[in-house]
């Protein structure tokens, strides 16, 4: 394991500790969660190290590398990304005409193949080498390691991170690639899972959106503002990924032995919640442009 010496955002060497969950999709290890005393930015400390971190991806149930249908959740999520995919397509034709799109951590290129039978130009980034053979084939293009994101010289309309931010060991790197990246009147899309939403308050250890170790950060609205701005970068607006809510309290009530009628009711309760608390959904998406 490898720790973190100073917050990523602020830089602050004092933490304190926030909560203690378990892996529940591959190594039933427990892993710590930290907050920083300056910030409050919450992450994964310590971690597994970026050499390592692959074999806590490897499981039949981890969907988004292996497009399993495998169980009753799986089913409802498959359901559920035809609509939303259709939201992503509007969402990004709103903010650019069709241009060049690059989407980071595709997984199976669902969304990148929608995008291009749309008419945009695409390019897709996934470390997942499984993964990356299923979305060629979806594509009918190639898609490339991140490594790949170095070398890169386009530059792009819309940049896509659907659920990919957390993952990313180098943090900064990562920012100041996508500065590189985005086109000065360009859009970044940010989807993260926020853990100052109700559900996260309600299921504590067992909230599905700490997925540990797999999720190196935990993010809440003013840690995003805060890493961005640093890099001359700012979030123009949030918006509420509602489904989301249901999706992670099914899995959550998974963990802690709950019921389905229980996930829909509090998916529900964190969606009402939300709408008189700004800012408290469940997943939300950041648009983000060069300042």
């Amino acid at each position: 394991m490898e720790k973190i010496p100073n917050c990523l955002i602020c830089s602050s060497d004092k933490f304190i500790p926030f909560i203690r969950c378990k892996d529940y999709t591959v190594s039933q290890e427990n892993f710590e969660l930290l907050q920083c005393s300056n910030c409050n930015f919450v992450f994964t400390n310590p971690r597994p190290p970026q050499s390592q971190i692959g074999k806590y991806y490897k499981a039949e149930d981890y969907i988004s590398h292996t497009e399993t249908q495998k169980g009753f959740i799986n089913k409802l999520y498959h359901f559920a990304r035809i609509y939303t995919i259709k939201q992503k397509l509007s969402l990004i034709e709103k903010l650019s005409p069709k241009g060049n799109l690059l989407d980071i951590g595709c997984g199976t290129g669902n969304f990148l193949a929608s995008a291009k039978n749309n008419g945009w130009n695409i390019t897709g980034i996934e470390t997942d080498a499984d993964a990356r053979n299923i979305a060629h084939q979806k594509c009918s293009t190639t898609i490339f390691d991140e490594e790949q994101l170095d070398v890169l010289e386009s530059q792009f309309n819309i940049i896509t991170m659907w659920h990919v931010l957390e993952h990313v060991h180098e943090l900064k790197q990562r920012i100041s690639q996508l500065k590189r990246l985005l086109k000065p009147d360009g859009s970044l899309i940010i989807a993260v899972p926020n853990c100052a939403s109700y559900d996260a308050q309600h299921y504590k250890e067992f909230w599905a959106a700490y997925d540990v170790p797999r999720h190196l950060y935990h993010f809440k609205p003013e840690n995003i503002e805060q890493l961005f701005s640093t890099y001359g970068l700012e979030v123009t607006s949030i918006l509420p990924m509602k489904l989301d809510a249901y999706y992670v309290a099914m899995l959550s009530e998974k963990y802690k032995g709950g019921n389905f009628l229980s996930a829909i009711w509090h998916g529900f309760k964190s969606n009402w919640h939300a709408k008189f608390h700004k800012y408290t959904y469940s997943s939300q998406i950041y648009i983000i442009k060069h300042k």
